[in-house]
């Protein structure tokens, strides 16, 4: 075969062979995975609400907490969570959730509330606690004297914690009534009361 014939093929076959890469190139496109459309913040709150409605306290806070996630600024997925765990009891949740809220609006009246309520509900446990172990004293005391004094002054209140009404005792003899009567004031006030040394 001719020198010639050898080049214009080598040519042709190099012209083949970039014709064939090129069209490769041009058909391989990397594919870009599409994420998913994030859903309306009401569409997100809506779907919660309805799970708290039906009872499904845990699945509401994790629809809620998905809500925060995705609109980080807003404050609304957080006032939930905190009212939820409140109505639940569950007073640390409540207060971190309500500090959430604050994050996001310092001046928001409900997270401000659920701190104040939850703290004064989770103090009250623990100085019944306290009081049930006998162990109440010292600087912790004057503290806690101080804090109800503090508290009292703020509500305009004289008793912090008002004593639960007892129902009525079916009628005794004076001389029983008035044992009992000094027997409390001994008492100081009765256990069912944790600030009732605090008065």
């Amino acid at each position: 075969m001719p020198f010639g014939r050898i080049g214009r093929t080598t040519r042709l076959l190099g012209a083949i062979a970039c014709a064939i890469a090129l069209s490769a190139c041009s058909t391989t496109q990397p594919v870009v995975a599409q994420k998913p459309a994030v859903p309306s913040m009401d569409d997100m709150l809506a779907k919660a609400s309805q799970a708290s409605s039906a009872g499904q306290k845990e699945q509401a806070v994790a629809l809620w907490k998905e809500a925060a996630a995705a609109y980080p600024a807003d404050k609304t997925p957080w006032a939930n969570i905190a009212q939820t765990r409140y109505d639940a009891g569950q007073y640390g949740d409540a207060i971190t959730s309500a500090q959430e809220v604050l994050v996001r609006d310092p001046n928001d009246r409900l997270a401000n509330s659920i701190i104040a309520i939850s703290g004064l509900r989770l103090s009250t446990r623990a100085l019944a606690d306290l009081s049930r172990q006998n162990n109440l004293s010292g600087s912790i005391r004057t503290e806690s004297q101080d804090l109800a004094k503090l508290l009292r002054e703020s509500l305009g209140e004289q008793v912090l914690v008002p004593p639960a009404t007892p129902p009525a005792p079916p009628q005794k003899s004076v001389a029983t009534k008035g044992r009992k009567a000094k027997a409390k004031a001994d008492d100081g006030g009765g256990s069912a009361n944790p600030f009732g040394a605090l008065k």
